[in-house]
């Protein structure tokens, strides 16, 4: 069976400029655009992102912090934090971001696609309420939670995040509501410094907020092992109305960041076992946002699997039952921590 796939681009994401040796540059689009055109062409559908509403990006940041970033159009080139650095249409770029994320969702809702990836930038998931950070601006995948929420009535959102760096920003914006249900597989050694095991929300949203810390020496076994035993308990006992997917592919072996032992292969694998976990739940609807990745190449080949597993016309391979000590170790502290909550564990 093939699904209807959407992906969201737009030539104006190129325009985000943070500086010449910067690892968020406009050359990881490119490359992934020329993958998508030479690998995919008529097999996907693409959508044109929307421009998000004041209305839209306030529903997760501040009204002060928006007039910043809005006022550095047309400046040649502005400091946000010590590592995210904008040039003069960078502001549109992240306003597009968001309304990409924006014009998924409604595309996922009218049902006129299964699933939809947002190829856009910059990176949303360490953009706090009021500052900027991690390359990040707006918050894309917050954004379009709280939009979902809002609009469509939802009650049970999960936000898998599988980027090598902890999604500090998504965590913040939902760690009292049980709404959302964040789910974040990440090294702890590096930026943000956040998303410890005992990190597990507060309030309703206490269990809800799931931190995955991993090995930096893991590979594909191991991650698929965790998401699979851990992800699949969860998504039986929350029963997600909508997968939200922060896709950051620095846990690629060849990224100059992640530094990890990945291969493109996992990626296949994790996007095939959400796609069976959306199935068990009524085939709720999924939406990936493209957050790390700075090797072009790991970055488009990655992208590639996912969406050559979206797109896929016939008899899906099953997922290998692979089996790690280091996994089940990851697990056993995963289930002692969140025991105690009995959200999801049983």
């Amino acid at each position: 069976m093939a699904f209807k796939v959407g992906v969201v681009r737009d030539t104006r994401y190129l325009d985000h400029k943070p500086g010449l040796i910067h690892p968020e540059s406009p050359s990881r689009l490119r490359s992934v655009y020329r993958m998508l055109d030479k690998e995919f062409g008529n097999r996907v559908v693409h959508l044109d992102p929307q421009l998000a509403t004041l209305e839209h990006l306030e529903m997760v940041h501040t009204p002060s912090y928006v007039k910043l970033i809005m006022s550095t159009a047309e400046r040649d080139f502005t400091t946000l934090a010590s590592d995210t650095f904008v040039s003069s249409k960078s502001y549109l770029a992240a306003w597009l971001a968001v309304g990409g994320c924006i014009r998924g969702i409604d595309a996922l809702f009218s049902e006129s696609v299964r699933s939809c990836f947002c190829l856009g930038r910059p990176p949303g998931h360490h953009a706090l309420t009021h500052r900027a950070g991690g390359f990040c601006i707006f918050n894309n995948i917050g954004v379009a939670a709280k939009y979902a929420i809002e609009k469509y009535g939802l009650e049970r959102v999960l936000i898998v995040d599988w980027d090598i760096h902890h999604g500090n920003a998504i965590q913040d914006l939902f760690y009292s509501d049980n709404r959302v249900l964040y789910f974040s597989s990440h090294y702890m050694g590096w930026y943000p410094n956040t998303g410890d095991w005992e990190e597990t929300g507060e309030l309703k949203g206490k269990g809800y907020n799931v931190n995955v810390p991993v090995p930096k020496d893991m590979v594909d076994a191991d991650i698929i092992h965790i998401y699979r035993d851990a992800l699949s308990q969860i998504v039986k006992k929350y029963k997600p109305q909508l997968f939200l997917v922060a896709a950051g592919f620095d846990a690629h072996k060849d990224d100059p960041l992640g530094r990890t032992r990945l291969t493109e292969k996992a990626y296949y694998w994790l996007t095939q076992l959400i796609l069976q976990l959306s199935d068990s739940v009524n085939s709720a609807p999924i939406l990936f946002s493209l957050e790390g990745g700075y090797d072009n190449y790991a970055l488009a080949i990655s992208i590639k699997e996912v969406l050559g597993n979206l797109a896929f016309e016939g008899r899906r391979e099953r997922i290998p039952s692979f089996k790690s000590e280091k996994a089940q170790e990851v697990l056993d502290k995963l289930r002692s921590v969140h025991s105690k909550h009995r959200i999801w564990t049983t």
